[in-house]
């Protein structure tokens, strides 16, 4: 369950009253790293730079900073100045150079006041869903090494689950916040495709935030940052992307995916489900069932653009990288322009179905995957086409979404679920999904 004070709210309270510090709380995050079986949380911790970073901002940081002293680590696909951005790659690793400035991203992180932990790892280009990387080892779950974290924000979930951070940057294209945040007991937030390309508080360049951080897949690619309770989510939001808390109340009309459209998930994430819809309609009243027949394009819309991006983005180097990514960029590569001008046909069609749904619905929901753990001795060789059709539909619709632990309401471990909103509409997400997370408190209490 979640505590009565977030952890943001906690750590803010503790350095506005002086109980802790910057230094402390660099030293604590420092003796947390890589503390999993694996290993293997950071491809990158100075801990002598956290340190420095630490006391600079103690001596001369502004404590009215909206992340000021907040430690959060990065998902190593986006550049700190000299470090290798390695995307999870041993071969970039050891071709590519120092970067020589810092990402957007990790601009605004530093205009924020937040204590950068290190660089985290990551499945090969960010292109898998299971944590899985032959280069530099599997990412295991600090709380279970029995179990992997998900991925590709792999050491992202890892970091916040070990506690050497509280917000961990990530980037998600067909899962690869959610999946992690979910098995591994977290809430996630992907934001809207189009955020970290409109006005934010982010520096001026085409690219917007996207700005010195390495693609996938441009079409579905978004950032977005996993961390422990859904209702931290909306001031870090606020902080990163300028999302406003909305100005306006107004009751929602929330749709949930009939069962019939999960014949493969586990009882366990049925069950979770099943709860999760009967705490929506003591919160909010009762949600309406839809059948998004639509929705079974979704996974080969994906795959097919995903493939030619990633091959454009990363064909030269294809065959440095494992047998399993090499052969989707290969696939990419055989795709011809008219091919691709197809699919991207199909997209539209299908972003007009998801148009239609949301002008019924405000919030959409279902599970985040249909397994609730991923073992470490198991074949997980089939698992990645079992996930994307759960989480690829609001890929292509670039919907934001907040994935919520199972944990919060007693459903078991591993379970998570997706509320996801039309684009552009993350403030109205996240407020959601913080009032929730307040009134499960609230609840708990009145027991």
């Amino acid at each position: 369950m979640l505590e009565r004070i977030s952890p943001l709210t906690a750590l803010r309270r503790a350095l506005a009253e002086g109980t802790t510090s910057p230094r402390t709380i660099a030293s604590a995050c420092a003796a947390r790293a890589n503390s999993s079986a694996s290993h293997n949380t950071y491809l990158h911790f100075g801990r002598e730079r956290l340190l420095q970073d630490a006391a600079m901002l103690e001596n001369a940081g502004s404590p009215s900073a909206p992340l000021f002293g907040v430690p959060v680590s990065l998902k190593d696909s986006f550049d700190l100045a000299g470090t290798v951005t390695t995307c999870g790659s041993r071969f970039y690793a050891e071709h590519n150079q120092p970067a020589a400035s810092d990402s957007a991203m990790v601009q605004v992180l530093r205009a924020s006041g937040a204590l950068i932990t290190g660089k985290t790892h990551l499945q090969q280009l960010a292109y898998g869903i299971t944590g899985q990387n032959p280069d530099f080892g599997d990412c295991l779950q600090p709380r279970d090494a029995m179990l992997l974290t998900g991925g590709s924000s792999a050491g992202a979930a890892a970091s916040v689950q070990e506690g050497s951070a509280l917000v961990a940057i990530g980037t998600d294209t067909g899962g690869s916040i959610r999946v992690p945040a979910a098995l591994c007991g977290l809430t996630g937030y992907r934001a809207s495709h189009g955020l970290a390309y409109g006005d934010g508080p982010w520096p001026a360049a085409p690219e917007g935030l996207w700005q010195g951080s390495v693609h996938l897949a441009e079409t579905f690619d978004t950032p977005g940052f996993l961390l422990r309770d859904p209702r931290d989510a909306a001031p870090v939001a606020g902080a990163l992307f300028g999302v406003a808390p909305p100005g306006f109340s107004r009751q929602l009309r929330i749709g949930f995916v009939e069962e019939s459209w999960l014949p493969d998930a586990r009882p366990e994430v049925i069950d979770a489900y099943r709860s999760w819809r009967r705490q929506l309609t003591s919160f909010h009243g009762a949600p309406g069932a839809f059948d998004p027949d639509f929705w079974s394009d979704a996974r080969e819309i994906f795959a097919a653009i995903q493939a030619a991006e990633a091959f454009r983005i990363h064909g030269a180097h294809l065959d440095q990288f494992e047998p399993a990514i090499a052969q989707r960029l290969h696939a990419g590569s055989a795709l011809s322009a008219a091919s691709v001008a197809e699919f991207r046909a199909r997209l539209t069609v299908f972003r007009s179905g998801m148009q239609e749904l949301f002008a019924r619905f405000d919030i959409l929901m279902l599970p985040c995957a249909p397994a609730s753990r991923l073992e470490a001795a198991a074949d997980q060789s089939h698992t990645r086409a079992a996930i994307l059709r759960y989480t690829t539909p609001f890929s292509l619709a670039g919907c934001p979404v907040v994935s919520l632990p199972g944990e919060i309401i007693g459903a078991p471990f591993g379970t998570g679920v997706q509320l996801a909103a039309a684009p552009g509409e993350d403030a109205l997400l996240l407020a959601f999904a913080g009032d929730l997370a307040q009134w499960l408190i609230d609840q708990e209490g009145l027991r």
